[in-house]
């Protein structure tokens, strides 16, 4: 029988999600009555509930409160008490997807500085334990979570995306802010999504059935033979390429692989103890923190997508479609981040695969009501699918935030809106000027009805694009920036680059 247990995620420093009602939860034994209460600074009752548990589990309902500090929540079942101090309310984001948003502060660009000198006690940071698969260890490391405030020493492992974010929140509102970290490096969108949102489309009933068919006949000592050999090939390959960097900083990637051969591919085997199955880590992570109320979402994820689908947006409208059903927020906010430029040095050719897939992330953004588009598309680094500028991401993000949750004023990049075509030259209509930083490449492309695109001759002039190409003397389509990795050069006038596109 499950004994009473409140979720850490509401234990002491917590940040609770202001103006919206608060759901609180745990386990406690089934039918046991559980009582909270949440006092404010002073002492004064804003919200008390009480609930019988149902199949182990108790969730208890309190009236939204605006922002403030020093609140405590006491919680009761029987003759058990439970007293959480230090209490927030503010705003609450889970910050969620894969290795970009799990890069910690500690490895970011100015991190172990802003680690050595921060303290900022009304912005905090809870991470979800991560765990592959159910088990003691999993469970006892789910009752040791713990809010943190960000303090001199501590938020190493903080989410370094999710820190810019929250302090130039912080600091834009002037109210407590806490952050949900929830994500796993190289997982694709669908480990994240439960049964249900995978059945509604044929898209993510896709992704089951290649796991189920590759997963059939196999045991999980199987699995786990074949996860400790390839992780530990590309242990030694990258202990082989550390010490070959160190000794020869001015090897490229492709010199380091002629020596010790290439890096194994990114192919981990498939079981149900992997992190990379369909449906796995909603179960051992994400549903850890449902339904808790939150102001949004942020989400940067994608990468392990661009070569697995041709229809992400499909997937990532059933996930935000999902959550905003498991968090009882239908209009919860969606703050999305593009992938950025980035290419392997080692390539041969450029794949030609992500340029799709920010399309997808750019048709949800525009179809899916309150989301946002965090536009990276001058911020990838060649041969380093992990950039460690993360400052530029997370205030980007926030930017996003302003604006669609809040309604005040942000910088937008620029997009496409439009085109005409007259005598062999297709002009594009922006929503904004932009102009032309006069280093790295236009990459602008037309083609005729044939749908074969060329390089295209640009020329500027503020808000419209004109592009012409011999080999397209009748263009009717348009691309931009239709690269897995090139530097831009077209900005709008508050910094931002042109959004890419495809106009057909």
């Amino acid at each position: 029988m499950p004994s009473f247990q409140v979720s850490p995620l509401f234990g002491d420093h917590a940040v609770l999600c202001r103006g919206k009602e608060i759901r609180l939860f745990g386990t406690a034994p089934e039918g046991a009555n559980v009582t909270a209460e949440l006092k404010n600074a002073q002492g004064r009752l804003l919200g008390r509930d009480t609930a019988p548990a149902k199949e182990g589990r108790f969730l208890l309902y309190l009236p939204p409160q605006e922002a403030q500090e020093g609140c405590t929540l006491a919680f009761s079942c029987g003759g058990e008490q439970a007293i959480c101090r230090d209490i927030l309310i503010g705003e609450v984001y889970l910050a969620g997807g894969q290795s970009n948003m799990e890069l910690e502060l500690q490895n970011a660009d100015e991190g172990p500085e802003l680690i050595r000198t921060h303290d900022i006690p009304q912005v905090r940071y809870f991470n979800v334990p991560k765990f592959a698969r159910p088990g003691p260890e999993a469970d006892e490391a789910n009752r040791s979570a713990r809010w943190h405030a960000v303090a001199p020493g501590w938020a190493k492992d903080m989410s370094a995306v999710g820190y810019f974010f929250a302090v130039k929140l912080h600091e834009t509102l002037q109210t407590p802010v806490g952050v949900i970290d929830c994500y796993w490096g190289g997982t694709s969108v669908t480990c994240w999504m439960d049964g249900e949102a995978l059945s509604r489309t044929a898209e993510g009933q896709r992704y089951v059935k290649e796991y189920d068919e590759q997963w059939a006949g196999k045991s999980m000592e199987d699995y786990l033979r074949e996860e400790g050999a390839f992780f530990s090939g590309l242990d030694e390959w990258a202990k082989k390429a550390d010490a070959l960097k160190k000794a020869h900083p001015e090897y490229s990637t492709k010199e380091i692989n002629a020596l010790i051969g290439p890096c194994p591919p990114w192919n981990p085997p498939v079981g149900e103890g992997s992190p990379f199955r369909p449906k796995g880590l909603f179960h051992t992570m994400l549903e850890r923190v449902i339904p808790a109320a939150l102001t949004g979402v942020l989400f940067y994820q994608g990468e392990e997508d661009t070569w697995r689908t041709k229809r992400y947006d499909i997937l990532l409208a059933s996930f935000i479609q999902r959550l905003r059903e498991l968090f009882v927020d239908e209009t919860l906010p969606f703050l999305n981040v593009q992938l950025p430029m980035w290419i392997d040095a080692a390539a041969e050719k450029d794949s030609l695969t992500w340029p799709p897939l920010r399309l997808a992330q750019q048709l949800v953004s525009r179809q899916v009501a309150h989301t946002d588009l965090a536009i990276l598309l001058d911020q990838g680094e060649f041969d380093n699918i992990h950039p460690t500028d993360k400052r530029v991401v997370g205030e980007r993000l926030c930017d996003c935030a302003l604006r669609t949750v809040y309604g005040l004023p942000a910088p937008a990049a620029p997009a496409a809106v439009g085109k005409s075509a007259r005598d062999g030259v297709l002009r594009i209509l922006l929503d904004q000027p932009v102009t032309d930083r006069g280093q790295g490449e236009f990459c602008m492309e037309i083609a005729g009805e044939d749908g074969i695109f060329h390089p295209a001759d640009t020329v500027v002039a503020g808000r419209e694009i004109f592009l012409s190409c011999p080999q397209a003397p009748r263009p009717v389509m348009a691309r931009y920036a239709w690269r897995d990795y090139v530097i831009v050069r077209l900005f709008g006038e508050n910094g931002l680059p042109l959004r890419p596109f495809l106009l057909q």
